[in-house]
């Protein structure tokens, strides 16, 4: 007991990556629990993925098999998972067959021979698998009554002699309210499956767990050669750095560009690259790793739509060695593709890797292709999924850089097709337009949550080394149509003059050459009034006065002419 007199309970890690975290840390020790499901939903895989994970000299393992194959054939498609120890079966873990007792429907016999196998061996864990069968054998010779009596016989006994123990079953939902387990359970572990289209969902829910609070709802798992992993719904916050105001500034790496960012992104930020097919954004993205790692902050490339060896072979024509790059442990890039996967199982392998290597940024090329390789099921919430997954990025000080396609569309401006700008701090747009017959591209910010930035459209080159941010394009109109045209040159500013001296400016540019006379029959003005004009543009230098034939004549200063 603890100073404050509860009982401390120990909690066993499942050795299922994911698991623990949905168990609120593990499972509680000397628990009577229950693994349920339908056919195929992983449910003995998962038993003893956990079992070998805590079989020792310690905590011996029996393991009842009530199955309808021979225990030999269990084991022999088990030992192809990698967590399967041969060393430890028929020492460590014994595997018991109990179909011949159990096909006598005698539910007291079924319960001595457990009773005698654990007194003999004392185990620390017990498995019983599948107890389904025990139900449905006894079904026709003994009453429900006697059945729950077994059950609560069997889960005293188990928990008396401090055992940990699983009882594997088939149940549907609907038995979950009447049946006897789901009562006398401590806790529950339901594995489920479902076929959408061409894609198989697997998921997994604690339905109940005694002294403790599992996490809720349904978390995604996948059961690969190395068993089961569990891909948890509510996502791992990194510890979250001491926060400056304003935030430090990060290059994009691409030339111009951080002078319309205002410096550069803001650290933390999630960074949204919207453009047509062939704009550059992954070019833009692979300049943004490459100049991070310069500076020294690793980073973490997740690549949906093409193979990781095109995407460094492409890195490479522009002078960047990706390769050179992981090998130094400063990047890792991830290639995730099949058509099944989920939004939790994505994060998973994102923030391993940003632990992994203490990434500080992140690039995601592209959610179009995300959203394509995710099951069916899980495009529905592909929204509210990314917006998990980049704050739990971003709210570790981890800059976020996200390219999306967008089909062209010249009378508005569209950032995604996915509707999910706003989850993104900042947001860079790129465009084609036509200008003197030619495909050009250009580049706006057109948002930054948190900072200035410019309203510019400016024009960019990809070259040999990457995107080249060029000048404004501030002489064109209608660059959002597609097709701009140039604008009409602004009238002539003439500093230091009022609005009449600019009327007898431009009356005398339009001359020429002209008498006082004949400036005043132009402009209308009264000679007093004329007169004090020329005297003003002759001393601010706007016009000179010369004699010719004994009359003064007036010009306009020569640079002037070309205005």
């Amino acid at each position: 007991m603890s100073d404050s007199g509860r009982v401390q309970i120990s909690l066993l890690q499942t050795g299922v990556p994911g698991l623990d975290r949905v168990l609120g840390g593990g499972l509680p020790e000397y628990s009577f629990n229950l693994i349920a499901g339908g056919p195929g939903a992983g449910k003995t895989t998962l038993a003893q993925q956990i079992i070998f994970a805590n079989a020792s000299a310690e905590r011996r393992v029996l393991y009842f098999t009530v199955l309808g194959e021979p225990t030999l054939k269990m084991l022999r498609y088990q030992q192809s998972y990698s967590f399967f120890d041969r060393s430890k079966v028929d020492g460590i873990i014994r595997f018991i067959n109990l179909s011949t007792v159990v096909l006598n429907g005698d539910l007291g016999q079924v319960l001595n021979a457990i009773v005698q196998e654990v007194e003999r061996a004392s185990p620390g864990l017990v498995v019983v698998d599948s107890f389904r069968t025990i139900a449905r054998a006894a079904a026709g010779v003994s009453g429900e009554l006697e059945l729950q009596s077994f059950v609560q016989r069997l889960a005293l006994y188990l928990t008396g002699w401090q055992v940990t123990s699983f009882l594997v079953g088939e149940y549907s939902e609907r038995e979950t309210s009447d049946n006897p387990m789901f009562t006398v359970a401590d806790g529950i572990i339901w594995l489920t499956q479902a076929v959408e289209r061409n894609s198989t969902v697997r998921k997994l829910q604690v339905l109940k767990e005694r002294g403790r609070a599992p996490m809720p709802g349904l978390h995604t798992f996948r059961i690969t050669n190395d068993g089961i992993q569990v891909f948890p719904r509510i996502t791992r916050r990194f510890a979250e750095p001491p926060r400056t105001y304003p935030a430090p500034r990060i290059s994009t790496g691409v030339p111009g560009l951080d002078e319309m960012l205002g410096g550069g992104i803001p650290t933390g930020d999630a960074v949204l690259v919207a453009g047509p097919s062939g704009s550059g954004k992954t070019v833009f993205a692979t300049q943004f790793i490459a100049e991070g790692i310069q500076r020294g902050e690793s980073a973490v490339i997740a690549v949906f739509e093409e193979h990781p060896e095109e995407y460094v072979a492409r890195a490479a024509g522009l002078g960047i060695d990706l390769n050179a790059m992981e090998r130094e442990n400063k990047l890792r890039i991830i290639y995730l593709r099949p058509l099944d996967l989920s939004v939790d199982e994505t994060l998973t392998e994102v923030q391993d890797s940003v632990v992994r290597v203490n990434a500080k940024r992140v690039v995601i090329d592209s959610l179009s292709g995300f959203e394509l390789a995710l099951a069916p099921t899980f495009r529905e919430d592909f929204r509210e999924s990314l917006y998990r997954m980049v704050g739990a990025l971003t709210g570790g000080g981890v800059t976020v850089l996200m390219t999306v396609e967008v089909i062209e569309a010249y009378t508005d401006l569209r950032f995604s097709p996915h509707a999910v700008s706003f989850l993104a701090d900042d947001i860079i747009l790129q465009r084609y337009v036509e200008i003197n017959g030619e495909l050009r591209k250009m580049l706006t910010v057109v948002k930054m949550r948190s900072s200035a930035h410019s309203q510019e459209l400016r024009q960019y080159q990809i070259t040999a080394h990457g995107l080249v941010v060029g000048p404004s394009l501030a002489q064109y109109q209608g660059l959002i149509t597609g097709t701009p045209t140039l604008r009409a040159p602004p009238p002539p500013t003439y500093p230091g003059l009022s609005d009449q001296e600019i009327v007898v400016l431009r009356a005398l540019i339009a001359a020429g050459e002209v008498t006082a006379e004949a400036l005043a029959n132009r402009t209308g003005l009264r000679r007093p009034t004329l007169a004090a004009v020329l005297d003003r543009l002759l001393a601010l230098n706007y016009a000179i006065r010369v004699t010719e034939h004994g009359e003064q004549i007036y010009r306009p200063v020569a640079r002037l002419l070309g205005e």
